[in-house]
């Protein structure tokens, strides 16, 4: 089970809390198991053990590219490689416009805290059935053919749940999402703001404008603020995870 790997690995949320250390146990799929799992507390436990090292490593694909981005910025002059580079990203942060001061606005990291809670919201901590069947962490609506339909949507209902094959490609999206969307401008000025002032970013504060992200609006961010609170979510802001990349371990 995947219960005995995290116990054969040493890896608990208890050291984690304690060391800001995560190793590099990447699942794929979400376990049936979850659901199973009587106690709310181990649940939510065995579901952050999940989420948390998947969501610090796109984490740190977007601080590898915030790095390179600020290295170009700082030159005089640019080379044809780096040129294309920022065509690349350009594209794909969606800013046509090729402007620099919003690309940095953009390539910024979601706070740890904030993606765990949403992903638990989201799921019901990981046993709703597009986590389950749709490796759908996020709750992504999409109106294409390649989507879970909601088992009680209305008759005139045409969104669909997205999914994904993996659950790196979940969260890798709904990163794109808030990093993008124009509902979400507001949540990504408040934390360049943080960013240029404090120097770390603060989650109870950019939920308040992530209200446009459900249907509920404002309770949707006051349920995110328990989530976050009552669960001490923000331990895990500061966390890391070990660089050995060889021992990222891909299960099914």
């Amino acid at each position: 089970t995947i219960k005995q790997l995290f116990e054969d690995t040493n890896y608990s949320l208890k050291d984690v809390r304690e060391k800001k250390l995560v190793k590099p146990v990447a699942l794929t799929l979400l376990p049936n198991e979850i659901k199973m799992i009587e106690s709310t507390k181990k649940r939510k436990e065995f579901f952050i053990q999940i989420v948390l090292p998947l969501i610090l490593k796109e984490n740190n694909n977007i601080k590898i590219d915030r790095k390179r981005l600020f290295s170009i910025i700082n030159k005089s002059n640019n080379s044809t490689l780096e040129k294309k580079w920022l065509d690349k990203k350009y594209k794909q942060y969606g800013i046509p416009s090729k402007d620099l001061s919003i690309l940095k606005i953009r390539m910024d990291v979601i706070p740890v805290s904030l993606a765990i809670a949403q992903a638990a919201k989201e799921t019901g901590w990981g046993t709703s059935r597009f986590a389950q069947e749709g490796n759908a962490l996020f709750g992504q609506w999409t109106y294409t053919d390649k989507g879970i339909k909601p088992a009680a949507a209305d008759a005139g209902t045409t969104h669909k749940v997205m999914m994904f094959n993996v659950l790196k490609s979940s969260v890798r999206a709904y990163a794109r999402n808030l990093n993008t969307h124009k509902s979400y401008r507001k949540m990504r000025y408040l934390r360049a703001i943080q960013r240029d002032n404090v120097g770390k970013l603060n989650s109870l504060e950019l939920v308040d404008h992530l209200d446009r992200y459900a249907e509920t609006g404002k309770e949707y961010t006051t349920v995110l603020k328990k989530i976050i609170e009552q669960n001490s979510l923000t331990d895990f802001d500061d966390v890391k995870i070990l660089p050995n990349s060889e021992a990222v371990k891909n299960l099914i």
